[in-house]
C-alpha cells in the first residue's frame, strides 16, 4: 500500500473512530485531484461529511469542521471546507517526494491491486461467424477485449480471452453451397448465389484456389467438403488478421462440441428447474420471467436446437471451467441480448456467477471530412485487414480504443494517416521518445547518472502535477477493473502526454550547474517515461526509441 491509500485509510479510522457505530457502514472517499486548472481545491478531496450527514443528523459543514478539527497527518498542510461541505486536502511537499519514491522503487507493484481477493474471468469478444473477412466493428470489440484483459492482469486477475466460433446451423449450409456455386460460376456454370447466400467476393478466390488443386473433380466433392474448405480457410484468414491487430486468443472454442450432450444437460436443467414449456410443437424457454420482451423457441419442431439452447449449454460449459465472471463484448445489434442471457444464468441457478455486456457502437470512415463509402470494387477499406494495412497496427489500435463503446466511431482515416502532433499516436510515442532522449542526453554527464529513489528528495512543486498524474493511474485502473470503460486509459495518457510537453517546455531538465534539481526532475522523466511504458503496454501498443 501506498502512502496515499495509507492516507485514506487513516482518514477513514479516525472518522469512524469519532462517529462510532452510526456509520460503520459509510465509506469514506478521498480522490485525487490531477486538474491543473482546480489546484485552489487542493490536492485531494472527499465527500464524506455530506455522505454522514443523514446517519449523524447533522449538517455537513459541521461534520466538515469536525473532522478538520481533529483529524492531523504529517502529510496534510491544510484542510479546507468548500461549498456544502466538501473536504479539500492540501499536501504536503514531502508528501510528493515521498509518493515519487514509492513509485520509482515499486514500479508496477505499485498499481497493482492491494485486495486478496482476486477473480477468474471469461472475456468472449469478436466472436464472428467464421463465414467472411472481420469486418469494421469487430476491430472495435477485439480492442476493448484485449485492453480489457490486459488491464485485469495487471490489476492481478485471471482471465481467458475466448473466441466463440459459430461453426453450427444453417449459415454453415449456406457458406458451403455458396462455394460450391461459385465453383460451378468459374468453371463456366450458368448458375445465380441465392439471396441468402454468401455474395463476397472472397469466395471467388477461394473457389480459383481449389479448382487449381482439384480442377473440375472438384463438383464431384460432397457437400461437406464445401463447408469445410470454406470454414478452415475463413476462420484461419480472421485468426491471422486478429494476430496481425495484436491479439490472440487462449480458447477457440467450437459452437459444434454443444450440439451434442451439453445441449439435451442444460435444456434439462432448465426442465427441472420449471422454466421451460412445450407449445406448436417446440420446447420454449420463459424468458420473459426474467424479464425478455418474448420467450424463446429452445427446440424446433423438427428437433434441431436454436442458438438459445447452445447458449445455455455454453455457459453451462463456462461455469463448469470455473469462471466467477462472464464478460461478453457484442455490437449494439445485439441489445436484447445480455437480458436473455442472464435470464438463463438466473434460471441455471449460477447466482455466484455474475454476467455483464460492454455494447459497442457503429464504426465508420470518414476522409476529408466525408464519410467514405466502402467498396472493394472502388478500391476502398472495407474490412479490418484492410485498416491494419492501410494505418498500421498501433494507429488501429489507438483509434478504435480512443472513444467510449456506447458512441458511436468515426474512424477519421486523413489524420491516422498524418504524422504530426495532431495524430495522437505520434502524439503520445513523442512523448515518448522525447523522455529517452533527455535521459540518453543526461547519461553523459557523470553528475546524473545513477539516479536512485533518493533523488525524490530533490522534488520540487514544479514537478508535483505530474507525480500525481502518475499515481492517479492506480485509482483508474481500479475504477476500469468495474466499469469497464477501457478507453480511458488512451484519455489518461493523452493528459499525460500533454502534462509532460507543458512541463518540459518550462523547465530545463538538465542543469549542470544545479546538480540536485535536475536530478531530481530526471527522476521525474524517468517516472514519466516508465507511466508512458506501462500504459503503452496495456494498450498494446510499440515503444519506439527514435522518431
Amino acid at each position: 500500500m501506498n502512502s496515499l491509500s495509507e492516507l485514506k485509510s487513516r482518514l477513514q479510522q479516525f472518522v469512524h473512530t469519532l462517529y462510532g457505530d452510526q456509520i460503520k457502514s459509510v465509506e469514506i472517499t478521498l480522490v485525487l485531484n490531477v486538474d491543473p486548472q482546480k489546484a485552489d481545491f487542493g490536492d485531494l478531496s472527499s465527500n464524506c461529511a455530506m455522505t454522514l450527514a443523514k446517519p449523524l443528523g447533522k449538517s455537513p459543514r459541521v461534520i466538515a469542521q469536525e473532522i478538520i478539527d481533529g483529524f492531523a497527518d504529517s502529510l496534510v498542510a491544510k484542510i479546507e471546507i468548500a461549498g456544502p461541505g466538501f473536504l479539500n486536502f492540501f499536501l504536503t511537499l514531502d508528501a510528493m517526494k515521498q509518493s515519487a519514491q514509492e513509485l520509482f522503487e515499486q514500479q508496477d507493484l505499485f498499481f497493482k491491486s492491494t485486495s486478496s481477493h482476486h477473480d477468474n474471468y471469461n472475456i468472449e469478444f469478436v466472436s464472428a461467424n467464421p463465414t467472411g473477412p472481420l469486418h469494421l466493428g469487430h476491430g472495435r470489440g477485439g480492442i476493448i477485449g484485449d485492453v480489457f484483459t490486459n488491464v485485469l492482469r495487471f490489476t492481478g486477475h485471471t482471465v481467458t480471452k475466448e473466441h466463440y466460433i459459430n461453426d453450427a446451423g444453417v449459415q454453415m449450409n449456406k457458406l458451403g453451397n455458396s462455394l460450391k456455386i461459385r465453383c460451378q460460376q468459374e468453371l463456366g456454370q450458368d448458375v445465380l448465389l441465392p439471396e441468402d447466400g454468401y455474395q463476397g467476393e472472397y469466395l471467388k478466390t477461394l473457389a480459383q484456389e481449389l479448382l487449381e488443386k482439384n480442377d473440375q473433380k472438384i463438383l464431384e466433392k460432397d457437400d461437406q467438403f464445401f463447408i469445410d474448405s470454406a470454414y478452415k480457410t475463413l476462420l484461419g484468414q480472421q485468426q491471422e488478421t486478429l494476430a496481425a491487430y495484436g491479439i490472440t486468443f487462449d480458447v477457440w472454442f467450437s459452437e459444434k462440441t454443444l450440439h451434442t450432450e451439453a445441449i439435451v444437460d442444460a435444456l434439462n436443467r432448465l426442465d427441472k428447474a420449471g422454466v421451460t414449456y412445450k407449445s406448436e410443437g417446440a420446447l420454449w424457454f420463459r424468458s420473459t420471467d426474467y424479464g425478455d420482451d418474448k420467450d424463446r423457441v429452445l427446440q424446433k419442431e423438427d428437433g434441431s436446437y436454436t442458438y438459445v439452447a447452445a447458449d445455455a449449454a455454453y455457459l453451462c460449459n463456462k461455469v463448469a471451467r470455473g469462471f466467477n465472471k462472464l464478460v461478453l463484448i457484442l455490437g449494439q445489434d445485439h441489445h436484447s441480448y445480455p437480458k436473455r442471457l442472464d435470464g438463463i444464468r438466473r434460471a441455471l441457478g449460477f447466482d455466484t456467477v455474475t454476467l455483464e455486456c460492454i455494447l459497442y457502437q457503429l464504426v465508420s470512415i470518414k476522409e476529408d471530412g466525408k464519410q467514405l463509402k466502402l467498396s472493394k470494387r472502388a478500391g476502398r477499406i472495407v474490412d479490418l485487414g484492410d485498416i491494419i494495412e492501410t494505418v498500421g497496427v498501433d494507429i488501429a489500435r489507438f483509434f478504435y480504443l480512443n472513444r467510449k463503446a456506447d458512441a458511436h466511431l468515426e474512424f477519421d482515416l486523413g489524420l491516422a494517416l498524418s504524422r504530426t502532433e495532431e495524430n495522437p499516436v505520434y502524439y503520445l510515442q513523442y512523448a515518448f521518445v522525447r523522455t529517452g532522449s533527455v535521459l540518453e542526453k543526461a547519461a553523459h554527464y557523470e553528475q546524473f547518472k545513477n539516479i536512485t529513489s533518493k533523488d525524490a528528495l530533490y522534488i520540487t512543486d514544479a514537478e508535483k502535477l505530474l507525480i500525481k498524474k502518475i499515481v492517479a493511474l492506480k485509482e483508474l485502473l481500479d475504477a476500469m477493473v468495474v466499469n469497464h470503460q477501457v478507453h480511458l486509459i488512451a484519455y489518461y495518457l493523452l493528459e499525460v502526454a500533454h502534462l509532460f510537453h507543458n512541463y518540459y517546455h518550462h523547465n530545463r531538465v538538465i542543469e549542470p550547474e544545479t546538480v540536485e534539481q535536475s536530478r531530481g526532475r530526471l527522476l521525474t522523466v524517468m517516472l514519466v517515461q516508465q507511466t508512458f511504458d506501462r500504459c503503452l503496454r496495456l494498450m498494446g501498443l510499440t515503444r519506439p526509441e527514435k522518431m
